[in-house]
């Protein structure tokens, strides 16, 4: 299986961290990565933070297939949305008119992106993103005009659960179940997973740099647990904080639950070296998860479904084929038609040429018909080469003296003895091996005299004789010997 290289950006308005993975199959192959960061304010746009990424991927040689893209969550913001369907096509027909009558707002210029949380008989619980379509052009076309074009734009927290699913093994109890906070320099996210949900609940969130996260997580874990799924408990609560500085040992007397703090990129095989060009392992583990986003296609909540849908080279490549088949279809019909005219104008010719042939060959063959077109050649050239052999007067190719010298002969033999037996000749008719006379002589034994004279050179073949008026009639016929 060839492997293949995907490009996973974390993107902010200021920030981008860049992963590049290198997958085949099941193996994933961390290539390089590196954050961008703009300190001057003026210059936070988005044609210059692709500009930098870039840069910094051509610095590093990092050659890739696709590109994925994670937006941060001050870019997004999410909301609880109820669909009356089930159907995941149904939802996703409804689910803007849902989402505006839940917003009470006009979300006209917002592109939406959804997970099915839960559903029943009553219908289904959403969790739907919406971005403003004017920033994800602005980033769309950024990146584009540097060589990328991401085939996903998703959520940061939903990259992070991805990484989180792919690399870190977390122990839940067998009937609660498990609630993941995560913290960086400057944002929070949860991850809920419960029994009774289809996909866990994601939250995001801003974190002032001065506020106490021990507090604010002990705070929000049973509200957000409450809200992912009532009269359920927190089997365990699994930790990190990219700067390790919060005491969980009171945070889990505060809460009751048992607190284990998991190493994040550890899990993942990554070292302490590798991410020293990375500003925050939580934006690398997002940015990592934002690279796996092929092997979730199914489950991706891509905000390019719903705003400039994926044209990538796949797709342009598809269209290309399809274009290009469309072509050669019609070029092989334009041919075929061209020879089929030419193949029926040929066989109008060849019929007129038969019709011909067969009334001259019918004449020159003495009233027969033509046979197949092989043999009638075969038997015009052999009448041919007769002919010629007749009008030269050669021996024919079967060993035959020529018309005219069998005609020789036999006036040869009139003359030696036509003036003795008062000869008178009726007919002569020759054929290519019989030459027929009929005449009569003055009497029998001069017609006897006139055999004599042509035996040395003919077979006779006395047909009738007959005394008749003082005359001796006969018919022969004569083979040469």
């Amino acid at each position: 299986m060839e492997r293949r290289n995907y490009l996973g950006i974390h993107l902010n308005t200021g920030n981008a961290s860049v992963v590049c993975l290198g997958i085949r199959g099941r193996e994933r192959e961390l290539l390089g990565c590196f954050s961008v960061v703009l300190e001057d304010q003026e210059q936070q746009n988005p044609q210059t933070l692709a500009s930098l990424i870039a840069q910094g991927c051509a610095e590093r040689n990092l050659r890739f297939s696709e590109v994925a893209v994670a937006l941060d969550c001050s870019l997004f913001m999410h909301h609880s949305v109820h669909s009356e369907f089930n159907d995941p096509q149904k939802i996703a027909a409804t689910v803007r008119f849902d989402t505006e009558e839940a917003l009470t707002t006009d979300v006209s210029d917002d592109a939406l992106a959804f997970l099915i949380t839960s559903s029943d008989q009553d219908g289904s619980k959403l969790t739907v993103f919406t971005a403003q379509r004017k920033t994800l052009s602005d980033i769309l076309v950024s990146l584009q005009g540097n060589g990328m074009d991401p085939m996903t734009m998703e959520p940061d927290v939903h990259c992070l659960a991805r990484f989180v699913s792919h690399n870190v093994s977390l122990v839940e109890s067998a009937q609660d179940g498990a609630f993941l906070a995560i913290f960086s320099s400057d944002r929070g996210y949860f991850v809920v997973s419960s029994r009774s949900q289809k996909a866990p609940m994601l939250r995001t969130f801003l974190v002032g740099p001065k506020q106490d996260r021990a507090e604010l997580l002990s705070r929000e874990v049973l509200t957000t647990m409450a809200l992912a799924a009532p009269g359920e408990q927190v089997g365990r609560v699994f930790v990190f904080e990219s700067a390790g500085s919060t005491d969980y040992h009171k945070l889990e007397e505060k809460l009751g639950v048992k607190t284990e703090v998991i190493g994040l990129t550890e899990s993942a095989g990554v070292e302490t070296e590798t991410l020293s060009d990375c500003v925050d392992p939580v934006d690398f583990a997002i940015a990592y998860g934002a690279a796996l986003a092929h092997s979730e296609k199914s489950r991706s909540i891509n905000f390019r479904n719903d705003f400039m849908p994926f044209q990538g080279k796949k797709l342009r490549l598809q269209r290309i084929l399809k274009f290009v088949s469309i072509s050669v279809t019609v070029l092989l019909i334009v041919v075929g038609l061209y020879f089929q005219t030419q193949l029926l104008k040929m066989n109008k010719i060849r019929s007129r040429l038969r019709s011909q042939l067969s009334r001259d060959y019918s004449t020159v063959m003495l009233n027969q018909k033509l046979p197949d077109r092989v043999s009638a050649v075969g038997k015009l050239g052999n009448e041919l080469r007769r002919v010629r052999d007749v009008k030269s007067g050669l021996i024919s190719s079967i060993g035959e003296k020529s018309i005219s010298s069998k005609l020789t002969l036999v006036l040869e033999a009139f003359n030696k003895c036509a003036a003795q037996t008062g000869l008178n000749i009726d007919s002569i008719t020759i054929t290519a091996k019989t030459i027929s006379i009929d005449g009569d002589t003055s009497s029998r034994q001069s017609t006897l005299r006139l055999f004599e004279a042509m035996k040395g050179q003919f077979n006779i073949l006395p047909r009738h004789l007959e005394s008749k008026g003082g005359r001796d009639s006969f018919s022969i016929a004569l083979e040469l010997q």
